[in-house]
Parts: C-alpha cells; structure tokens; sequence
C-alpha cells in the first residue's frame, strides 16, 4: 500500500513552520527577489550597447535563479524534517545543477506531450512526476531515477494532489490580495507543507509525523 497524506495537516504544518521562522523567509524571500530583479536590470543597460554581453548576463541570471530555485527546495526539506534554517543552503545544490536541468528539460517535454493529448493528460502527468525535483536534490538520483520515483510515490494520491495544487493557489491568491504583503506568509506555508507531502509518500521513517520504528530487545538468556 503506497503512502499517503492529509491535506489539512500539510497546510497546518507548513503554517506552524512559518509562524516559528517567520523572519528568516522574509530576508529568504526579499532575497531570492533581488536576485530574480538586479541582473535584469543590469542586463538592460547592455541590451542595445552590447547585446552579447546582455546575452551572456540573462543566461548567468538563468542559471542562478536555478540554483536558487534548488536551494529553496532543500531549505523546505530541512525545516521539514530538522527544522533547520541556514540562508547559505540557498547556494549549496550548485553540484546538482546538470541532473536538475535535465530533469526539468525531460520533465517539461512530458508534459507538454501530454497538453498535445486533449489537456488532461498533461495535468495528470504534470501531478505524476512532480516530485522529480525534490528527489534529485534530496536523494542525489538521477533524473529519469528520480521521475520514475516520483511516478510510484504519487501512485493513488494524485486526485489528493490535484486538490491541494488547485488549496495552494487559492491560498497565495489571498496572501497577493493582501497588498502581495501576505504572500510573505503564504509562500513559504505552501513551500512547506509541500516539502511536507514529499516526506510522506516518500514513506521515510524520518517524515513529518512518522512513527519510528520500534527496536527489538534482546533478553539476556540465563546461564545454562
């Protein structure tokens, strides 16, 4: 029996996580938006100038903003299960950048195959492999490893899932109706609790809640 998830446990999860550091994903975030901000700009001075260095700035701008993109995921991961937060794992996946693009790439191209077949597919596929991420930069796996991973892990969970992208959205919908000040709030509760959901239909013994298993006792046998 594959594992499985409770929805409100994730969000609940994922909200006392915030609560207890919420300034860590303030500074986190106002970061990763000046890291997505700055080379734009800079990269806009030389647009007409030199459009070979603005080539080349986009593309270090694109490949930072992956290795960021990656450190967001192992930070979710390590307040998870260690509820440790550290603003320099934001740039500590930079080694598992060619596995991440690849994944990425084979996973993109899976989807879009499945949006060519009539839409549904292409949802169905998008909630199937989405975890691809999460296994490469947790478990070091290989990127078509880690999509066939993903597949087994969301293996009857993916109606649960296809709720809880649809609860997320609403979610960070009302954080960006607060003056897009509540999503300083909201973002990191739906990273979370995502991280969260990862853990359990990973069925680690280590996961969110798990029961850890019960070590044997050994009796000593009296002297014959």
């Amino acid at each position: 029996m594959n594992a499985t998830f409770i929805p409100g446990e994730a969000i609940k999860f994922g909200w006392e996580k915030m609560k207890k550091h919420f300034w860590f994903f303030v500074g986190l975030l106002a970061l990763t938006c000046l890291i997505q901000i700055i080379p734009s700009g800079i990269a806009n001075i030389f647009k007409e100038r030199m459009f070979a260095l603005y080539l080349l700035i986009i593309l270090a701008a694109w490949v930072i903003q992956i290795i960021v993109k990656m450190g967001l995921i192992k930070i979710t991961l390590d307040v998870t299960t260690k509820d440790e937060t550290n603003l320099n794992t934001l740039f500590s996946c930079t080694h598992l950048l060619g596995k991440f693009i690849i994944g990425s790439i084979v996973y993109g191209l899976i989807v879009i195959a499945g949006f060519l077949l009539l839409i549904v597919p292409g949802i169905i596929w998008a909630i199937k492999y989405q975890f691809f991420a999460y296994l490469i930069i947790d478990k070091n796996m290989a990127p078509m490893e880690a999509i066939r991973k993903s597949g087994e892990m969301t293996a009857g969970n993916k109606g649960k899932l296809f709720w809880l992208g649809i609860l997320f959205f609403l979610i960070n919908l009302v954080g960006a109706l607060c003056l897009f000040l509540g999503l300083f709030a909201t973002i990191p509760t739906t990273m979370v609790a995502m991280a969260y959901v990862y853990r359990k239909l990973l069925g680690e013994s280590n996961a969110p809640g798990a029961v850890p298993p019960v070590e044997s006792i050994t009796l000593d046998q009296p002297a014959v």
